[in-house]
């Protein structure tokens, strides 16, 4: 990662092609692209689809010797799934992550571990939807399918 210890709010100089093409894909979803959302845009998807929570991020982020707030991580996370970069994923009042893969898919939520799993698109079916409001259309329907250990095994 190119030099993520030194981190500004300036526009970021793309020194890497991996950069470049980040900074691109910011640039395209509309935002600035600045160091550290390009360095923390690497983290997020150089490692293919994935789901991350900001705590998790924050981790990746210090490991790799980048030094930025949780509170900028969260920050960042949530331009990222405004600007439709990330698809956001609330399991509940406590914990979100964020999905890089932001096609039509489901969840599984592993109880004991914290872990969150695709679900394949053509396995769920979801139907007899109730109508919207008036004025109002879906948008999209998440379905987060709770897992816990069967007791005995």
């Amino acid at each position: 990662m190119a030099a993520m210890g030194q981190v500004s709010g300036h526009d970021h100089q793309a020194r890497t092609p991996a950069d470049r093409r980040l900074a691109r894909k910011l640039v395209a979803a509309g935002l600035r692209a600045t160091r550290q959302r390009v360095a923390l845009a690497e983290l997020m998807f150089s490692q293919g689809d994935r789901h991350i929570s900001a705590e998790m991020l924050e981790e990746e982020a210090r490991g790799a010797g980048f030094h930025v707030s949780l509170a900028t991580i969260y920050n960042t996370l949530h331009q990222f799934s405004g600007a439709g970069l990330l698809r956001t994923i609330a399991i509940d009042t406590t914990r979100t992550y964020f999905d890089t893969n932001t096609g039509n898919h489901q969840h599984f939520f592993i109880e004991e571990t914290c872990e969150v799993i695709d679900i394949a698109d053509s396995c769920l079916e979801v139907g007899n939807l109730p109508k919207a409001p008036e004025g109002f259309e879906i948008s999209r329907v998440d379905v987060v399918v709770r897992l816990k250990p069967i007791k005995g095994t």
